[in-house]
């Protein structure tokens, strides 16, 4: 299978602005902002989808959210932010591997979308 641009991202085969990483996951700020601060947050594991995720992913799915949470606190988010998982194109889905949207430095409105 052919590696994903955030997959590439991962394996540092494309630069990105990195704001944090480690073993099982990289943030990075989203190219096409829909926030003052709008940051990705991807698991190294190349897991197309949240739909396509497993019972052997709860741990890294987990983890994936508790750093998103720490992310956005170094980031200045304390008043609030917002977490975004697209699945599937109709879902937004635009890049095939799990990713969670950190969206924050604005009050954001609801309906989302």
């Amino acid at each position: 299978m052919e590696k994903t641009l955030f997959q590439k991202i991962c394996d540092k085969e494309l630069s990105a602005q990195v704001v944090y990483e480690d073993a099982d996951v990289v943030a990075f700020r989203d190219i096409n902002p829909q926030a003052p601060t709008h940051v990705l947050i991807v698991p190294r594991k190349p897991i197309a989808r949240i739909a396509e995720a497993d019972a052997g992913d709860a741990g890294l799915l987990g983890r994936l959210l508790l750093k998103a949470a720490e992310v956005a606190r170094t980031l200045g988010l304390e008043r609030g932010f917002r977490l975004v998982v697209n699945n599937g194109p109709d879902g937004g889905e635009a890049v095939p591997h799990l990713h969670v949207h950190i969206l924050g430095g604005r009050p954001m409105q609801w309906p989302p979308g």
